[in-house]
């Protein structure tokens, strides 16, 4: 009976190292496509963060009413940065971007002082930034007007969202398929193992067992599945990012270390789960039925 375990135990080598070569090929796959939706969504971040809202400043401005200004700025919920451009600031900035110098003609600068705000990427929205428009215009005083590219917002908005919709039922679609792949590979591997499990149920095991060394191995073989998985795309992102530098700005460490996360769990919990669900049916059946 001993020969019996042993001979069933070699031959099933070969399929537990498959199984770890499929779960492996396809928690790589769902690693990949999270990194991209992870970078995509903190790149429509970082386009909603760089919009800026340039707020004008009336020309009789005194210092007080421009440190209150920036003050109220900085305490909104809305604010990701501000930043004070004074009239000398607006001038070499217009002659750095037209090329052309407006001293000879005139005598006085005529560019106002101004604020450039930028927002946290929730707020860049065409109804939220207009009611910030709208507020901020209530400053009649200080604030001579308030200017955003309402076309590139509005247009963002739409694309965005429609955007990381499709990305998302994408990604919940492959997520499924790739759960199905790891259970279809793992029951492939122990089917090899058929014989086994009856063998041992038949000389009076029970079902813990039998199942518990098999599940040891699903814990393994799951775990090396996923460190090997997430090894390779840290390797593939550090070498896209030496191409790529923009890429490391992207990169979000705490949302990365959730995808790994996720990947490692996902081939543990999969890898069990479809162990024990073969464990169980061929317990099930009839010696004849294993043929």
């Amino acid at each position: 009976m001993a020969q019996i375990g042993k001979a069933s135990a070699k031959r099933s080598k070969p399929s537990y190292f498959m199984a770890i070569l499929g779960v492996t090929i396809v928690l790589f796959l769902v690693g990949i496509f999270g990194w991209l939706l992870l970078n995509a969504k903190r790149y429509t971040e970082e386009l909603r963060e760089g919009v800026k809202v340039q707020i004008y400043l009336r020309n009789n401005v005194t210092p007080t009413d421009i440190e209150g200004l920036k003050t109220y700025l900085a305490a909104q919920p809305y604010t990701k940065s501000v930043e004070y451009i004074d009239k000398e600031a607006a001038k070499k900035k217009w002659m750095t971007d037209e090329g052309q110098d407006f001293s000879a003609l005139l005598d006085e600068n005529p560019l106002p002082a101004s604020f450039d705000l930028n927002l946290k990427a929730e707020y860049v929205q065409k109804d939220t930034i207009a009611s910030i428009k709208a507020d901020l215009e209530k400053q009649a005083l200080v604030v001579e007007s308030v200017k955003y590219p309402a076309f590139i917002v509005e247009k963002m908005g739409s694309t965005v969202r429609v955007g990381l919709i499709v990305f998302a039922i994408l990604a919940g679609i492959f997520c499924i398929l790739s759960i199905v792949l790891i259970d279809n590979t793992i029951r492939l591997a122990m089917y090899s193992n058929r014989f086994l499990i009856k063998t041992m149920q038949m000389v009076g095991a029970t079902r813990g067992f039998i199942s518990r060394p098999m599940n040891v191995r699903a814990v393994v073989n799951g775990t090396i599945s996923a460190m090997i998985a997430i090894a390779v795309i840290y390797g593939l992102m550090i070498l896209s990012e030496s191409f790529l530098p923009y890429l490391k700005d992207l990169r979000d460490n705490g949302k990365l270390f959730l995808l790994f996360g996720f990947l490692l769990i996902l081939g543990i919990s999969i890898s069990l789960f479809s162990t024990w669900r073969s464990v169980v049916k061929y317990l099930k059946m009839k010696l004849d039925e294993l043929y």
